[in-house]
Formats: structure tokens, sequence, C-alpha cells
């Protein structure tokens, strides 16, 4: 009996042994294999790294250059090219577990590769080309470096992957996220107060959308999702200006601001590119993008920011007994059901996840206890914003480029123009959907949960671009944009009036402290010239407004019970309004402010004063000894390692014009900042002179090379509000050459 006892001990070991040796190996075999663009065409680009490491790259075509960016940003960043490329194949929660399934099940819910392989085969040759060069440096930087390979055959990649990804992500940068995570837990949606602004998430709760269904999702569908797709993954908030030359006393200027994750899938990463097919442009795109998506060539330039307008739509399904059918206009209809696989890492496991995705005609449906809800968004579909994009880098005139963004296919964020010839614009672009006012003569609240059954509420299309918001050389000289109220944008006497706009568009009303305080500013300067657009854009005041001014009335008020957080409500009614590290409460302001910000911008729960009076002063107490510590000790820089490693002071608060929005707490209890400021650009045209343009980001171009001297060689200049030049000319890029060399496909 021992000796069988023994043997079946052994058989249940191997058993084990092979499960977990199969929870290691089976995803890759399991995953849809790769395949390569078609075609034997071969790609040659020049690559010219300025004195910080910016890569200048040149080719004889476009897609010669896109097979250059590709290979160029790999060098920088392959790590996080690698986890772009996971999502948009399916296999994220491969590489990032709980987080990454996630991801692939949205990747699966919004049907991303699905609409890619319908829309991609549509755009013209010339951006197919694009995206099929691109997507062969790719394969030959993984080809090339094995070693860096987290995913097996994960490689190869086509054009039709990395469109994929970008139907996946677009539609977090109006707030999906937002929308899906509480229809998933069943909790409301609170549309009434109009869409969040996407991203400003509230550490103090540590809420975050889950996506996958119901009750049956495991834990691993309570992480946040992994997509800055709004503040952590896509514009989350930002700052523009554009002034003309009669404002600035000189040039044409054009400030571009943006304020993003300073790591991850949407990063900014800074590039000039330039073909002998006419496409010559500076500035910067997110990793998985063949072209930059901000910035300027030598006649225009646009930078963008986040606008939240009404783009999506909630419908509750009434369902049969079977819950398999749906009605419509008195008919039943078959619920589209997919079954999917999620691959779920879990240390050196590989766990399958089933789950069943559902479609109806109205778009992707959540199904929780409530019953099922359809989700319809603006662009839904639409994938003509990778034609678009790289349309508008090689634009010439605002005639052309205006034309462009007319077709409506980038769905959303605000885009802020100027050129050469002294236009300015601000455009408030979004493909909002085309919804009716009213149904049998009573109007439609489209802020509500719909009924799912009437198919005269089920939109096609957008609005006309003609009915959007829209500023075209206003009287006072500029526009200026912080993810704003859009009808305070361009100064007394040039804004647009909110009545002249259909209220089931949806456009928002709710200013940011930045709008406030930005719109205060310009309106205030007689001259914007250098100077003062440097005084405004890296201001650090709060207005006494808002949600500040309600949470400054609240802590006057409230009831601490330590001496610490006593003293604390004392020294935020003497506070100085700022967050440039001079006042003695700048770092207890800037602790205090968040979540404020967070329940303000996100609707949700308003925090009680006097707990977080407790919380901020204990914090301080315990990591500095002091309620005062200089915020530049508080509020860091911190990147790298060795040699290259920074650890620099910050100025800036949240929702502050020089923004430190978002930051992770140290072990040290120092603020690690992750977001605000990142990719800042600077541009003028001057009549008679070429275009000059000047840039900084926080660490430098070397994102992910932590042994690179381009890691951190922007942070000094960063934190100084200095900014270095763009070499836009090859002949300025020749003299300032760090390194060269050219690069051919399948070398």
């Amino acid at each position: 009996m021992k000796l069988i006892a023994a043997r079946i001990g052994w058989v249940v070991l191997a058993l084990v042994l092979m499960l977990l040796v199969t929870a290691m190996v089976w995803e890759p075999f399991a995953a849809r294999a790769g395949q390569a663009p078609s075609g034997d065409r071969v790609y040659t680009a020049e690559i010219i790294r300025d004195d910080f490491g910016v890569p200048h790259i040149y080719g004889q075509t476009d897609a010669d250059v896109a097979y250059g960016v590709a290979i160029a940003h790999a060098e920088d960043d392959f790590f996080t090219l690698q986890d772009v490329a996971a999502m948009a194949r399916g296999r994220y929660g491969a590489i990032a577990g709980p987080e990454g399934a996630q991801v692939d099940f949205m990747y699966h819910l919004l049907g991303s590769r699905e609409t890619a392989q319908e829309e991609f085969p549509k755009l013209p040759a010339e951006t197919r080309a694009l995206f099929e060069a691109y997507a062969t440096g790719l394969n030959d930087y993984a080809a090339a470096h094995p070693d860096e390979i987290k995913l097996d055959n994960l490689f190869p990649v086509n054009g039709e992957d990395i469109a994929a990804g970008f139907a996946l992500r677009q539609p977090f940068f109006f707030g999906l996220a937002n929308v899906i995570g509480p229809l998933v837990e069943g909790k409301p949606l609170n549309r009434e107060q109009g869409p969040p602004i996407p991203g400003i998430e509230d550490e103090q709760s540590g809420d975050a959308p889950p996506i996958m269904e119901g009750e049956e999702a495991p834990p691993v569908a309570r992480a946040p999702l992994p997509l800055h797709m709004g503040e952590d993954g896509a514009h989350s908030g930002s700052n523009a200006f554009a002034v003309a030359p009669a404002k600035t006393g000189g040039p044409t200027t054009l400030i571009s601001n943006s304020h993003q994750p300073w790591r991850g899938g949407v990063a900014w990463y800074e590039l000039v590119v330039e073909s002998e097919e006419g496409w010559h442009y500076a500035g910067a795109n997110f990793p998985g993008s063949p072209f930059p998506f901000l910035g300027h060539n030598r006649h225009l330039g646009w930078t963008n920011t986040v606008n939240t307008p009404d783009m999506i739509d909630v419908y509750k399904l009434e369902m049969d007994d079977t819950g398999k059918r749906y009605k419509l206009d008195g008919e039943w209809r078959n619920l589209e059901t997919t079954s999917v696989t999620l691959a779920v890492k879990f240390g050196p496991l590989v766990v399958p996840y089933p789950q069943d995705v559902h479609r109806s005609i109205h778009g992707p449906v959540i199904r929780n206890d409530d019953g099922f809800f359809a989700v319809r968004y603006g662009g839904i579909g639409n994938l003509g914003t990778l034609d678009a994009y790289y349309r508008l880098n090689k634009a010439t005139t605002f005639e052309e480029w205006e034309g462009i963004l007319a077709r409506m296919d980038i769905p959303s964020t605000n885009f802020i123009y100027a050129d050469k010839e002294g236009n300015i614009a601000n455009i408030y672009n979004a493909a909002i959907p085309d919804r009716v006012a009213e149904v049998d003569g009573q109007p439609v609240n489209w802020r509500t949960i719909l009924p799912g059954d009437d198919s005269r509420l089920i939109w096609s299309g957008t609005v006309e671009y003609e009915r959007l918001p829209r500023y075209t050389n206003p009287a006072s000289g500029w526009v200026f944009e912080a993810n704003n109220n859009p009808f305070l944008d361009a100064g007394p006497g040039s804004d647009l009036s909110a009545d002249a706009f259909a209220p089931e568009m949806g456009i928002e009303t709710k200013n940011t402290n930045r709008g406030t305080r930005g719109y205060r500013l310009m309106s205030e300067a007689n001259l914007l010239d250098r100077a003062n657009l440097e005084r405004i854009k890296y201001d650090t005041g709060y207005e006494r407004s808002g949600y500040v001014e309600r949470m400054l009335e609240e802590v006057a008020k409230a009831k601490p019970r330590s001496p610490d957080a006593k003293k604390a409500r004392r020294m935020l009614g003497e506070w100085d309004m700022t967050a440039d590290g001079v006042g003695e409460a700048d770092a207890l302001a800037l602790l205090m402010i968040r979540p404020f910000m967070s329940s303000d911008y996100q609707n949700g729960e308003w925090p009680d004063a006097a707990v977080e009076l407790e919380r901020s002063a204990e914090h301080l107490m315990e990591h500095f000894g002091r309620l005062d510590p200089p915020m530049g000790e508080v509020l860091r820089l911190r990147q790298g390692s060795g040699e290259n490693r920074v650890d620099l002071p910050l100025d800036g608060g949240s929702d502050t014009l020089r923004a430190s929005t978002l930051w992770d707490v140290d072990d040290d209890g120092r603020l690690s900042v992750r977001h605000g400021d990142s990719f800042i650009q600077w541009v003028e045209w001057t009549e008679g002179e070429r275009v000059f343009s000047r840039s900084i980001q926080p660490f430098g171009a070397a994102t992910t090379r932590p042994d690179s001297p381009h890691h951190t060689d922007q942070a000094a200049f960063f934190i100084r509000h200095e900014l270095k030049p763009v070499h836009f000319w090859r002949d300025d890029v020749l003299a300032n050459a760090a390194s060269r060399k050219t690069v051919t496909s399948g070398d």
C-alpha cells in the first residue's frame, strides 16, 4: 500500500508540475499568430541625434521616415513599445497581470481588432504604407534585440495591429472608462453633472474603474485601468496659448504645454521628421504612432487640450427571459455574444480567464445586477484619425489644415493653432453625436440612461463641423485653453456665447483653476511678449474661486482634533495662494488641494475638511518633523539610478498653470511627480525669418534606458523653467549632431 501511495503521490506531483509548466508557457502558443507586413519593400532612414539625444529622422519617402521613427523610438523605449504592441494584440495581461487583463477585456469589448480589420483597408494607400513601414521598424528592432523581448511571439506586427492600438485607445481620451467602470460595478453614473475630466483619480479612496463583468469578475478586475486615456494615460490636463503678432509685439507665438504622464503608453516622445515628399515636422508622439500628434512644420503648428463634451450615451436594454435577446422597436433581436480568453499573469504563471463579450446594435454591452446596458460613443467604428493626423502634419495653410479637421475624424480634443501668416485659432474639436432634441414632442434628456428599445434614440453620425465652438483670429489677439469652459477662451468681447450651442451637444461649462487663472492673466496683460507669456505659463497661483474657495471656507470652519491639524488650519487661513515653494503653507496646501480637486473634477464625494487636515498634518510631521517644510523638499522630480539618477525639487501644484498634478508617495514621504507639465514646446514665427522653436521634457529622450546620458539630461533645465533649442532645420541639426547613422530594413 505504501508503494502504491508513493506512486500515486509521484503521479499527482508530476501532474501538478505539468500544470505549472503549462501555465507558464501556454499563452504564446494560444495567441493569434502575428503576421509581418506583406511585400518585400526595403526602407532606408537616416537618424541623427542632437546633443540631447532627440532623434531627427530623414528619408526619401514618408514611409522611410516612419520606419526610422520606429527604430529610433525603440532604441529609447522598446520597453513601452512592447506594452503598446501587446495591447494592440489583446495580450497585455500576459505582461502586466490583472491591470493588463482589463485592457485586454476592453480590446475585445470595443471590438478594436474588428474595427481595424474593417477600417484600415479603407485608408489611402500612402497612409497604410506609413503604418506598415512603422510596423516593419518594430519587427526589425525586435529581431535584432531578442534579449529585450518581454513576451514570446509578440512580434511580428503589421499595420493593422498598429491601427487596432489606435482603435483601443482613442475612446478613452473623452472618458469612456469613467462610464464603463461604474456600469460594471452597478454604481450611479452621475451624468446629470456632465462628464468628468478623464483620468484625475482619487488616490485617497483608491477607486478606479474595473472593467470586467459583474459579480463573476475576480479580484484582478479591481485594478486601475493603465491607459491615461486622460490624466493617467492621454491629454489629461493641458494648457495651450496662441498669440497674434499685434499682441506679442513681434512673432506669432504658439505654446504647447501638455500635461501627460511622464512614463508609459501615453508619455510624450520628442522627434523631428523630414522626407523628400514634403513631410517636415517637429513635435511629439505617443508610443505606437508613426507620426507626431502635436508640434509644428515650417508653415503652421498646433497643440491640444482635452475637452469633455457629452460623447457617450447609455441605453438600458429590455431582455427576454433567456437573456440572449433584446427588444428594439417591438421586435426581438439576438444579442451578439463572443467568448474570449484573457491571459492574466500571476508571478511566473499565466492563468486563462474566460469571459463573454456582448454587443447590440447600439454598441458594446455591459451586464450587471441591474440588467444589460449598451454604450454608444462619438467616433465609434471610425479610424479616420490615422489619416487625419498624417495630413495635418503636412498641411501648409490654415484653410487646408481646417479642412482636414472638418472631416470630424479625430474624435475629441481642442486644437489650438498658429501659423506664419499670423493666424491663430482655437477649435473645440469633437465628434459629438448628432442627437435629436425631442421624440414625440418630448425633450430627450441625454444625460440619463436611455431606453434601449427605441431606435430613434440611436444616432448615427456626428454634428457638423460648423456647429462646433470655434475661434479664428479673435479681436483680443489671443486664445487660451486649459480644459476650461470653452466660452471663456479669447477674452472679454471675443468670447463665444454658450446660448448659441444646442444643449444636446453636452458642451461642458465647468472651469479649472488653470482656466480661471490663465484667463484673468491673459486678459489683464496689455502686451503678451515672451517675458509676459513666460510669467503666465509658469504661474503657480490659485484663484479663490470654485472648489478652491469652497475648500478654504470649509477648512476655516473645520474642527480638527489634534494640535497639529489646528495649526495647519491656521496656516491655510494665511496661505499666499501659490505653489511656488516660498510660503510656509505651500507644502501643506499641496497635500490639501489634491483630493478636493479630484472630487470636483470627477463629480465624486466631497472630502471632509477636518479629516484632510488631520491627514496632511500627520504626513508632514511623520516624514519631515514640521508642518512647514520647504515645498521643494516635499515635491520631487525623481528618475534613474546610478550616475544618471536625479532627485530635484519641483514647483507647481495640482491644477496650476505650472502643473505638478499627480504623484507617488515614496517611502521617505516625498511626493515623486509622475504627471503634470510634460512636453513643452514654444514656437515663434517672425515675419521674414524661419520658424524657431524650443522645447523641454521632465527627464530626457531615453525614457527607459537608465544607462543612457539622455535618460535624465533635461531634468535640470525642466525644474529651472528653461527650454532647449529645437533643431528643426537640417543645417542646424548637422551643426549640433551627437550621432548619425543609416538604418535599412532587413539588415
